[in-house]
């Protein structure tokens, strides 16, 4: 699930500390890291979803081969949630995962995992550690999970888990992990970032925008400096 990374559009929280050209600069960051790293899983069809609809052209271009585009539509998170979801699984899919593109440092195996718990349980959910989610999956359409829930509340995995039981389905949660929607959360991924091995595949996006808006040195040097 994404947007185009335009100023004042995209993670608005952060502004301030950022300005909204930095949070867009570094929006874009987590969007192509998301990106990268679903095309390190195998055995999946990936999608970009994405919003607005006019920026088709903006999507196609980043992608690259194997994935598709498809645009969001609805009034709210819910029901642009519901439609995605319907649109995946009337092709024919036995599973759908849908997954945050603010959380850039999240390890594919979260996801792999979560495509594993479909074969036992209806639905799959990654909690955020806000009390939203990175990741959620089913085995069929729901619809009734994106109904009447409080998007950017601490309630939103607690309320979906609710929805899901009130309607027989099972739900597996995933562990923990984080979004960047606030100052606190840029800290933690600032130092996320820093202390990651001298490896240019882990958030290497992300760790470029960071040096790029001031928060992180230009480059990852090893050894020793004087």
């Amino acid at each position: 699930m994404a947007r185009m990374p335009v100023p004042g559009q995209v993670k608005t929280r952060l502004v301030p500390p950022l300005t909204h050209l930095a949070a867009a600069r570094l929006y874009a960051g987590f969007l192509r890291d998301t990106i990268d790293r679903l095309a390190r899983i195998n055995d999946i069809r990936p999608f970009v979803a994405y919003t607005p609809p006019a920026a088709d052209g903006f999507f196609a271009g980043i992608v690259p081969p194997g994935f598709s585009t498809l645009p969001q539509a609805g009034e709210d998170l819910g029901e642009r949630l519901d439609n995605v979801t319907a649109a995946l699984f009337s092709p024919g899919a036995t599973a759908v995962v849908l997954c945050d593109s603010d959380s850039p440092t999240l390890p594919g195996r979260y996801i792999e995992e979560a495509f594993l718990r479909l074969d036992e349980n209806d639905v799959v959910i990654g909690p955020c550690d806000d009390g939203g989610y990175y990741l959620i999956g089913m085995r069929r359409c729901t619809p009734r999970l994106f109904s009447d829930i409080p998007w950017g509340s601490a309630r939103v995995t607690q309320l979906t888990v609710k929805a899901a039981e009130r309607h027989d389905q099972s739900v597996s949660l995933l562990e923990p992990w984080y979004d960047v929607d606030t100052a606190a959360d840029l800290d933690r991924l600032c130092r996320e970032v820093a202390a990651s091995p001298e490896d240019d595949a882990f958030a290497r996006h992300t760790h470029r925008a960071l040096a790029e808006i001031g928060l992180l040195p230009q480059a990852r040097t090893g050894g020793r400096s004087a």
